[in-house]
């Protein structure tokens, strides 16, 4: 599992994730994605390179995304591929955070 981190320029932190989210990935990127969501308002989390994620990379998520409301903000969930989507929407995690196919979508999403 890799993790990049990107600044945008309207205060967004970008978060790209590529690999597999299953329980080796998400352990690997817990303690970063955490400390991201932590210390950012808004969080875009790219999911366009996971190939697969799992419960315990659905529970890394779903902390970001707590993390961010604590902080006034949002954590958004960009672009996954049809799979990773499908298991998303059917844990309801699209309930928590939203999840958008295009980075035009942002000012809708974060209100930038």
């Amino acid at each position: 599992m890799n993790l990049a981190i990107c600044e945008l320029d309207n205060g967004v932190t970008k978060v790209s994730l590529g690999g597999s989210l299953d329980v080796d990935g998400a352990l690997k990127i817990d303690s970063e994605f955490t400390k991201i969501a932590q210390q950012k308002k808004d969080v875009l989390v790219d999911l366009s390179d996971v190939t697969f994620i799992a419960s315990l990379g659905i529970r890394t998520l779903v902390a970001g995304a707590k993390a961010t409301a604590i902080n006034g903000g949002k954590l958004v969930l960009l672009n996954p591929r049809s799979n990773v989507e499908r298991v998303l929407r059917r844990s309801h995690v699209d309930t928590v955070m939203p999840i958008i196919r295009d980075s035009t979508d942002l000012e809708a999403v974060f209100g930038v």
